[in-house]
């Protein structure tokens, strides 16, 4: 039981802090449309102190909490730099990310976000069975 407290309280923490942001801002919360507003709207400081929230809130939960995943100890900054920027033009290109669309535009039954979070996970589903066959 202990392992579907964690993802139980993550799940409902992030639906509790989108429909927070709905309400305060009239704003659908997805991660790559507040760090596009970070960079380039007007009115910056609360996408701005948004990412610092999850940026110290990602890093407390780090140190607290012991991690059980294992990362590779060579990581190419070159790969790292293309990856995101591919995601970040796939981003742009699909008008949101997985946050945008799976969390908050399925709550809205949104057919455009339906169709992206399906495409999402098909593309990984396809990438997992590629990168462990080949």
């Amino acid at each position: 039981m202990d392992n579907y407290i964690s993802p139980l309280i993550g799940g409902l923490l992030i639906g509790a802090t989108a429909t927070f942001y709905l309400l305060t801002t009239g704003k659908v919360l997805g991660i790559s449309g507040i760090f596009s507003q970070a960079l380039f709207s007007k009115t910056r400081l609360l996408p701005a102190l948004f990412i610092i929230g999850l940026i110290i809130g990602g890093s407390t939960y780090g140190t607290i909490v012991p991690q059980h995943t294992e990362f590779p100890e060579s990581r190419n900054i070159i790969l790292i730099l293309v990856s995101g920027l591919l995601v970040g033009y796939g981003t742009r290109l699909g008008s949101g990310c997985t946050s945008g669309h799976g969390v908050c535009g399925i709550s809205r039954f949104s057919v455009r976000s339906i169709i992206a979070t399906i495409t999402f996970m098909v593309s990984a589903v396809i990438t997992v069975y590629l990168a462990k066959t080949i």
